[in-house]
């Protein structure tokens, strides 16, 4: 007992060391915006001229909006306004409501909102991973914001024995919240090659993407159990909203790798796209899960022709038709 105590104790001041050094070695970089009583990261970039449109970003597990802009923005920001956003608890963002916090309605519902506050219309909204249980209620529940989705490489679908009741109780419990921010991170950061490789894979890493993605700000304990919760909450979620993906009536598109390991291509982007009438699925060959980078020039011209079909009506009509 007398061990267990110290290491818990160790590891809940390295745990605080080390998140007091990385919210002042990675910084916000965007604005703020409040909505429901929770403050919103978010970058907004314009091109020099008239924007073409308007494309929302929403990042995946362990991840951010610089990651976002770093792998997709920056590109797309040359000719349409792009809004990347730290999902809420991820980031800089807040987070409020415990599990409630993590469903990705209520997620979706709150980035909706700010959109509204930025006034946008008729956006791309692109979803990362486990943003991939995001963005199908922009389709169901916020056409005013929204006038297409793209999921890129998402979560969307259940799977057999995905159910973990044990594991969303012991998030909620006391003995999750004091493993976060005691001894999880310190067993994270060991793993953390070993997950990065396994991001990428089959493809390598991109030189620098932890630094340069300020990836560590995942690994602070309020983001860290953000990302548990998000878990948590997945599984039922996905049961509960994809009976309403036949509704779906705007352009969507998927794009997934056929070699991912993280998010199975078949069970989720190849059965959302069954599901959503009219979808269309663009399987990339012999890339994982981080298409953006293994091929990041035909994710953006996916994204782009996305962005004209809604921008130009009559090119729309005609591709439904």
């Amino acid at each position: 007992m007398a061990a267990l105590l110290f290491l818990v104790v160790a590891g809940a001041l390295f745990t605080h060391a080390y998140g007091w050094i990385i919210e002042r070695r990675y910084p916000p970089t965007g604005q703020f915006i409040e909505v429901d009583g929770c403050r919103l990261h978010y970058r907004d970039v314009r091109p020099e001229g008239e924007p073409r449109g308007t494309i929302v970003l929403l990042h995946g597990a362990s991840s951010n909006l610089v990651e976002s802009m770093l792998g997709l923005g920056s590109h797309l920001a040359q000719s349409y306004r792009v809004i990347a956003f730290d999902r809420p608890g991820h980031g800089w963002s807040e987070r409020k409501g415990g599990l409630r916090g993590a469903d990705p309605a209520y997620q979706a519902a709150l980035i909706a909102s700010a959109l509204r506050k930025l006034d946008v219309r008729n956006a791309v909204i692109v979803g990362h991973s486990w943003s991939g249980t995001i963005v199908p209620h922009f389709a169901l529940n916020h056409q005013d914001v929204a006038g297409a989705i793209l999921v890129l490489a998402g979560i969307t679908t259940p799977w057999p024995g995905g159910y973990i009741g044990w594991y969303r109780r012991f998030i909620a419990s006391w003995a999750g919240w004091l493993l976060m921010r005691s001894l999880a991170l310190p067993v994270t950061l060991v793993l953390r090659p070993w997950m990065k490789r396994k991001t990428f894979a089959p493809q390598p890493p991109p030189p620098g993407i932890v630094r340069r993605g300020f990836i560590p700000l995942a690994f602070r304990p309020r983001a860290y159990e953000a990302n548990m919760q998000d878990f948590a909450v997945m599984y039922d979620a996905v049961s509960r909203q994809s009976d309403r993906y036949h509704e779906i009536s705007m352009p969507v598109v998927v794009v997934a790798g056929d070699r991912d390991e993280i998010v199975w291509t078949d069970l989720h982007s190849r059965a959302f796209v069954h599901a959503v009438p009219g979808a269309k699925l663009i399987l990339m060959p012999s890339i994982g899960h981080m298409p953006q980078y293994a091929d990041g020039k035909r994710v953006l011209a996916a994204i782009e022709e996305l962005a004209e079909r809604i921008a130009n009506p009559e090119c729309l009509s005609r591709t439904s038709s």
